[in-house]
């Protein structure tokens, strides 16, 4: 299934106050800037998990007390050519039938 086929949300503090972010803890923005997106090109990274999102398939991954979660794993392609391996996480909250949130992304188990 594709999320591209229903509404998928990624807030954009996720993106800067998150995913591209320092953090001592569970830091993502330095593999992510190993393709080029930064806190000065935000937008960059988004079109790239769009992109990522249009082009693989979401796979159910488990149902908890907080909803559903599904998986779309694939490459981002950073401005720079360099692609990243990753896995992106959405949840589908009850009652929210048709609604994909983005949770956040890591490095791909491939």
């Amino acid at each position: 299934m594709r999320l591209t086929d229903h509404t998928f949300i990624i807030p954009p503090e996720k993106v800067t106050g998150y995913l591209l972010k320092w953090r001592a803890k569970s830091d993502k923005s330095q593999f992510l800037a190993q393709a080029g997106f930064t806190l000065e090109n935000p937008e960059s990274l988004l079109q790239a998990i769009q992109k990522l999102v249009s082009e693989n398939d979401a796979i159910h991954d488990l149902t908890n007390e907080f909803g559903e979660y599904y998986i779309v794993e694939g490459d981002l392609i950073g401005k720079n050519g360099i692609s990243l391996g990753v896995m992106t996480i959405w949840i589908v909250k009850p009652p929210e039938q048709d609604i994909y949130r983005f949770v956040t992304l890591k490095p791909s188990r491939r």
